[in-house]
């Protein structure tokens, strides 16, 4: 195995079109799926690719109502971004620990594309994307789209993730819950993001996006669509129907952090009390 340590974003492409590669950043997923018993060496059958150094990859500006994200971009900085939406920020207080988030990046929280990453709710949430590039230039896609299943996303052989892009909307409604066996440092049974804007007694906008219940996380805008310029008064009338069209798509399995039956009861329960906050 060996590893390479490009200079800049251009030799990276070149080493990742070269080479089959394994990107490294943080390492913090990665070496948690290669980990071995203790004194055994862990089996890398690819050659590694380290970008976590690249300060190409380490910018978070915000540019026409649009905030970038560098995919190598550690999440304690994210976290301590002023201009980091507050659903994002409250996720990341709650994802591992502060060593852990010292040195994960936001791009392998979506590249590792498990249904529990605890940022891909709130990036679906907030219509966040992917910028991928490879030498002949770079494309967009939602978040949403790019993952496909557990472990699994879009991204080709020879491309990098660049960047992660959300557009900066505002809500006066923000709420997020992560349910697991502690508040942080354990992964999520069960991850509830909720956005909404209220003016008066409409609700303008609602977006809600569950993790952790189904092979991805789960969004409906169709659902959300509905339920735009709707009165409160007749939403919290609709809850029972709005519950169960939610219910489903909640597909949840059983495994060794929590059974199907108590994620697809509490998921509803988050869903349920959100609603009757707003």
């Amino acid at each position: 195995m060996e590893l390479y340590k490009p200079q800049n974003l251009e030799e990276a492409l070149k080493l990742k079109k070269e080479y089959d590669t394994i990107i490294l950043a943080g390492g913090t997923d990665l070496m948690v799926k290669l980990r071995k018993p203790a004194q055994v060496i862990p089996n890398i059958k690819k050659n590694l690719l380290y970008i976590g150094h690249l300060e190409e990859l380490k910018e978070v500006t915000k540019h026409n109502g649009t905030i970038r994200i560098g995919a190598a971009t550690t999440l304690s900085e994210i976290e301590n971004n002023e201009i980091t939406p507050l659903v994002l920020k409250k996720a990341i207080k709650e994802l591992a620990c502060i060593s852990i988030r010292n040195i994960a990046t936001i791009a392998g929280n979506i590249a590792n594309a498990s249904p529990a990453g605890d940022t891909i709710s709130p990036l679906i949430a907030l219509d966040g994307y992917v910028v991928l590039r490879n030498l002949r230039g770079s494309r967009k896609m939602p978040i949403s789209k790019f993952i496909i299943g557990p472990g699994k996303t879009l991204l080709e052989t020879d491309e990098i993730i660049e960047a992660i892009e959300i557009i900066d909307l505002k809500y006066n409604y923000v709420f997020y819950r992560k349910i697991g066996t502690r508040r942080a440092n354990a992964l999520s049974k069960v991850n509830f993001v909720g956005l909404a804007l209220v003016e008066g007694d409409t609700l303008m906008e609602i977006r809600i996006a569950i993790g952790a219940v189904a092979p991805i996380v789960i969004r409906n805008e169709n659902i959300e669509k509905t339920l735009k310029n709707v009165k409160i008064k007749e939403l919290k009338h609709s809850i029972d129907d709005i519950l169960e069209q939610y219910a489903k798509q909640i597909r949840p399995i059983d495994d060794q952090r929590s059974t199907a039956i108590y994620r697809k009861n509490i998921a509803l329960s988050l869903l349920k009390t959100f609603l009757l906050t707003l």
